[in-house]
């Protein structure tokens, strides 16, 4: 039988709607599985309930062969036997402690001359040579981020849980750390659990991701699966799909689908599981904006419009445009000022078939 986690958990709390979160999936010695889902949906919960901070109700948690907690069995295996590292939010560094402080804790069941090795490979193995003596608050967010990380995985835990590991950190440094924190999970072979509510990062850390929403998981699969195919409208929504509108499937024939959305009719790639009766998604970086009457291009879908609104997102801008039903796009601020868009602005909106998802409402 093939390595798994499975996670069933009811955990309620006043006032607030409970947690039933359920998934299942396989294990393998360097999986990042990402807990996706706005703030509130149940995902630091479920993270803190694997790790034993948090004791649910009900339910059965089993990593690998190891049931930690089974409540109708009343097994609830502490904190400290389940062998895993935990990495909190605000990192929860000790003040007074110094970096090798900080990361030795933990190790009490090493000697000495154990302890200090160890501590020297970690200070090797998250680049933090020379800093051995610092305390957090001399260090960058970047550095305390992997004093933390550092210190979760010197005991050589089973399981790393890490709980919004870049939320802490300024978005420079914050898009640095992605790639470097990836690398660093590859490089452990080490199974992680990461919560995160950012696209980007889910994207690019993570190789099984599980949508979460009040306190359910909706939907299961790697990333791009999900972000692209999402299993339905709930989905799409809480992974930023930004269009998702009711359309209609009148055709279908040569691989490819004619759906309309009002009066408007649109092309989409056939998929077999869309019934009559379908959401229609479009993620607003697969949508090329125009000057209406700009030349022809080799996308399937044109259609006219006006800019209903136009908000700004930093170096990008989401426009928002009427076409018989209301379609949103990003494109950069550059953009934005070369085609001088304003509210009001007829424009030409064009995304390829592949683009429009489409998700059965049956």
């Amino acid at each position: 039988m093939a390595a798994e986690m499975i996670v069933d958990v009811t955990k309620t709390f006043p006032g607030r709607k409970s947690i039933h979160a359920s998934l299942r999936y396989p294990v393998a010695s360097s999986t990042v599985l990402i807990l996706f889902g706005p703030s509130g949906s149940g995902k630091t919960t479920v993270l803190r309930s694997m790790a034993g901070l948090e004791r649910p109700e009900a339910g059965r948690i089993q990593f690998l062969s190891r049931v930690w907690l089974d409540t109708d069995l009343r097994i609830n295996v502490p904190p400290q036997d389940r062998q895993i590292g935990y990495m909190a939010q605000n990192y929860a560094l000790f003040p007074n402690y110094s970096v090798a402080g900080n990361i030795a804790y933990g190790l009490e069941d090493l000697t000495l001359t154990e302890r200090q090795q160890r501590v020297r490979e970690m200070v090797e193995l998250f680049q933090l040579t020379g800093l051995e003596e610092a305390k957090p608050r001399e260090l960058s967010g970047g550095q305390q981020q992997r004093v933390a990380l550092a210190r979760a995985v010197a005991p050589r835990p089973q399981l790393l849980l890490l709980d919004e590991p870049l939320s802490a950190l300024d978005a420079p440094t914050r898009l640095q750390l992605r790639g470097e924190l990836r690398s660093l999970l590859k490089q452990l072979a080490l199974p992680s659990i990461i919560v995160t509510h950012d696209w980007a990062e889910a994207l690019t850390l993570g190789d099984m991701m599980a949508v979460m929403s009040d306190g359910a998981v909706l939907q299961m699969g790697t990333p791009q699966e999900v972000f692209c195919r999402p299993v339905n409208a709930d989905v799409a929504r809480v992974v930023g799909v930004e269009t998702v509108v009711q359309g209609t499937l009148v055709d279908a024939r040569e691989g490819l689908a004619t759906v309309r959305v009002g009066a408007v009719s649109l092309t989409a790639v056939v998929e077999a599981t869309a019934g009559a009766e379908v959401f229609v998604c479009i993620r607003a970086e697969d949508v090329t904006l125009e000057l209406a009457g700009a030349g022809p291009t080799s996308a399937r879908n044109h259609l006219q419009g006006t800019v209903s609104a136009i908000a700004s997102l930093g170096a990008l801008a989401r426009v928002t445009i009427e076409c018989g039903f209301s379609l949103v796009a990003v494109i950069t601020r550059s953009a934005l000022t070369e085609l001088a868009l304003t509210v009001g602005s007829s424009v030409r909106a064009s995304f390829k078939a592949g683009s429009v998802h489409l998700i059965s409402r049956q």
